[in-house]
């Protein structure tokens, strides 16, 4: 997640209406970030992670996720344009729970079928 990269805390970028959630695999990304993390940056990407599982609903990846994920595979092999397996991921659960990807990577899903996006950035 791009907000703790740069520190931005969850209360500034979550409004008071929106129904925010997260894909599994974004728990996954965080832990990685946590593990590869040196001795001085751990403990807060730690507090970050620890803060969006209490905060922020999970979405498991299930079957409405894996048929979403399936037709959006199809489209970007037609597209002839690869993309992030994760990222694809992360849209298939955005569809699936007819939600919007909010991201500051916007060229990772871009023109995915389906998928609405939206940048956090100004």
């Amino acid at each position: 997640m791009d907000a703790e990269r740069t520190g931005a805390s969850l209360d500034e970028l979550i409004d008071d209406d929106d129904e925010v959630a997260v894909a599994a695999v974004t728990i996954a990304e965080l832990m990685v970030g946590v593990l590869l993390a040196d001795d001085a940056h751990r403990p807060a990407r730690q507090e970050f992670l620890d803060a969006v599982r209490v905060i922020i609903p999970i979405v498991d990846y299930d079957a409405m996720v894996a048929a979403s994920h399936a037709e959006l595979l199809v489209a970007v092999r037609r597209q002839g344009r690869r993309r992030g397996a994760h990222e694809l991921v992360i849209a298939a659960t955005a569809n699936a729970t007819q939600r919007e990807v909010v991201s500051a990577d916007t060229s990772a899903y871009k023109d995915l079928p389906g998928v609405t996006l939206r940048s956090h950035r100004p």
